[in-house]
């Protein structure tokens, strides 16, 4: 591939074929990038890559006239699974469209959704962008002052919220909302009369008056290079960013990265998953909403509970093709299991222990398959995936965060091979994929066909930071000058933060991120994650390991413990797991509470996390890479409590500022 040269803000190099044929459909620009939600950007149309950009309609008409009589999305509406197909789907997102239009959408302005995954949700999205505004999710986890910067930032003109609960929060910051002109709530009765809130009911009739025609105008005057979605950064330091996709980034990358993962076209045969992970967050946005309707795939929506526990249940109703989870998702479920194994007799816990290993083994190797794991895998490790409702299941992925090596090996004893993404919202997802035909332990799989990577500033272990290029780079953040130009070099590149090196192969491991090294007092530049990774692995007690020393002499390290959650409020309890407890009675200890170990308490459990951090130092590569000091924290990390972020992220500079004490009390002399 050519490397592009010039000022982001230059001139264009010669215009290629591709170039030509798209310019009629583009917005006319110069520029790569741009922080105006009106703005166009120059897309990077290559001999690599020389699809024609296609708008988020003509993508879904394109499936519509494919799949139109394929089923699209399944709800749960009084214990029967209700179908709609493609066509239906279409059509309820151009009703959606219109009620935009009439309660007064301005283009380019926002429409924000504020909830739980559902067939409203997707309509709201896909509406949104045809009535000419600009799609955003939010959380449903933020706190009222963060819907508002949100809500406020990307000029919402109408928000749409799930239930009672997220409309109390628009309630109490909308007069600090300009913009606003109206509220839609999709789920259970309206609680209260007020001029510019609409039942989900109310609010598709709304445009009912409005043309065709109407709507075809604004549709057909949409430019591929123009935004679309807003992403918004969970915001671990600082405000969050507005990251603006445009039509091509959305497309371009539904079409290119599900194909890396080896995700079939409805026609060849029709793949299947549920929706339950935060759709604000663009792993779940591509993988559910954007992909489901270029492949024709069929979305089932999971209840609201779905990450307190009745996800299984839903898994098991559905049976998806497909599956993806972020780590913690994936922890849980071996948590799950390992507690189900543990509770087995005898004989059956050696069977399951022997079938895994079996597994284990065989998945390790590259060659083909033997005969054993064929057999094990029927005899034993079939009912185990049955369990958890990944019988039929194809294709497992994780992203969002690294997933540590003991959950990987885990799942590779049940015959599941996690497929590891990589990218960033500023790359509508994933850049690097694993899948079944690109597969290699412990790395992310290798960049997505037409996207392209360099590393920059090498060190002598061939480690640097990992630069992106390609048709799903973003097109800016909103409003943001400064922190656009902090992101994309003057030539272009999209600099992701991360550590990483490419093997000869061409596959990915990232070894950290550059906000996150440790730099200790002797200048020592320090990974935290592979530490952290280490001590999880060697004391199965710990719930969550954060290495400090960042300026300081000498590296410590905070622990939780790993404790039952409240099924309600989904907080951490003072209660310690079934893991956590078997673990103690190993060291012939009978607590069953943190604070019967915190401070010191429990002598035999501290000799015990002891003994595991020095055969953690006993592995480090030089001495100021050894943790000196350690403490237990009296309450596990949780979204909730804001040490993680809603893809369950450690949030670092949340906990020093949470823990500064505790921390300053680990460096008195």
């Amino acid at each position: 591939c050519v490397e592009l040269s010039g000022e982001l803000g230059g001139e264009e190099p010669d215009k290629n074929i591709a170039e030509e044929l798209a310019g009629a459909s583009l917005a006319p620009t110069h520029s790569l990038w741009t922080t105006d939600a009106r703005g166009s950007v120059r897309l990077r149309i290559e001999d690599g890559c020389p699809e024609e950009p296609i708008t988020v309609h003509q993508m879904f008409k394109a499936s519509v006239e494919k799949y139109g009589n394929m089923y699209a999305l399944a709800s749960k509406k009084n214990d029967r699974w209700e179908k709609i197909t493609f066509l239906e789907y279409y059509q309820f997102c151009r009703r959606a469209a219109k009620s935009f239009i009439k309660l007064g959408l301005e283009r380019f302005h926002g429409v924000a959704i504020l909830g739980f995954n559902s067939t409203e949700w997707f309509f709201s999205a896909v509406g949104a962008i045809l009535a000419g505004g600009i799609m955003t999710g939010i959380y449903a986890t933020n706190s009222p002052e963060a819907c508002q910067y949100v809500a406020s930032d990307s000029k919402a003109n109408i928000i749409v919220v799930e239930n009672q609960k997220q409309l109390d929060k628009i309630l109490q910051v909308c007069d600090r909302l300009p913009h606003l002109k109206a509220i839609v709530q999709y789920s259970g009765q309206l609680q209260q009369k007020l001029s510019n809130l609409y039942s989900w009911e109310d609010f598709m009739d709304l445009g009912l008056d409005v043309s065709e025609k109407q709507l075809d105008d604004i549709i057909s005057s949409q430019r591929a290079n123009q935004c679309c979605v807003l992403i918004y950064t969970s915001g671990t330091t600082g405000k969050p960013k507005g990251v603006m996709l445009s039509h091509d980034n959305i497309t371009w990358t539904a079409n290119h990265a599900s194909r890396a993962g080896d995700m079939q076209p409805a026609d060849t045969k029709q793949e299947s998953l549920v929706s339950y992970l935060p759709l604000s967050h663009i792993a779940a946005q591509i993988y559910d909403l954007w992909t489901g309707i270029q492949w024709g795939e069929l979305v089932y929506f999971a209840q609201p509970d779905a990450l307190k526990g009745s996800l299984i249940t839903t898994l098991r109703e559905v049976n998806p093709t497909s599956h993806m989870g972020v780590p913690r998702v994936w922890e849980k479920m071996m948590e799950k299991i390992k507690q189900g194994i543990s509770q087995c007799g005898y004989v059956k816990k050696k069977l399951v222990t022997w079938a895994m290993s079996v597994s284990l083994e065989a998945n390790q190797k590259e060659d083909e398959k033997p005969f054993l794991l064929s057999l094990t895998d029927s005899l034993v490790l079939q009912k185990l995936r049955t369990e958890l409702g990944l019988s039929c299941c194809q294709k497992f992925f994780s992203g969002a965060a690294p997933i540590s090596s003991e959950t990987v090996q885990f799942f590779l004893g049940l015959n599941i091979r996690l497929f590891e993404a990589y990218g960033m919202s500023e790359s509508t997802g994933p850049h690097f994929m694993s899948g079944p035909k690109v597969y290699k332990l412990p790395s992310c799989g290798k960049v997505v066909p037409g996207c392209r990577y360099k590393v920059a500033n090498i060190d002598s272990d061939g480690t640097g930071e990992i630069c992106f290029w390609g048709r799903n780079i973003f097109m800016g953040f909103l409003n943001m000058e400064d922190k656009t130009r902090e992101a994309l070099d003057e030539d272009g590149w999209l600099h992701s933060g991360d550590l990483g090196k490419i093997d000869e192969e061409g596959f990915l491991y990232i070894t950290g991120r550059i906000k996150e090294l440790i730099i200790t007092a002797g200048g020592e530049n320090i990974p935290p994650v592979p530490i952290e990774e280490a001590v999880k692995k060697e004391l199965p007690i710990i719930s969550n390991a954060m290495l400090i020393g960042d300026k300081r002499k000498f590296l410590s390290m905070l622990l939780t413990l790993k404790c039952c959650t409240n099924a309600e409020t989904m907080e951490p309890t003072e209660e310690l797991s079934l893991e956590a407890v078997e673990f103690c009675q190993l060291q012939r200890s009978q607590a069953t509470k943190v604070s019967d170990i915190s401070g010191g308490k429990d002598k035999e459990v501290y000799r015990a996390i002891q003994e595991g951090i020095e055969r953690v130092n006993s592995a480090a590569t030089s001495n100021a890479q050894r943790i000196q000091k350690w403490t237990i924290l009296m309450k596990d990390f949780s979204v909730s409590g804001g040490e993680l972020g809603p893809t369950m992220k450690l949030r670092r500079p949340v906990v020093l500022e949470m823990y500064h004490k505790v921390i300053e009390g680990l460096y008195q002399e």
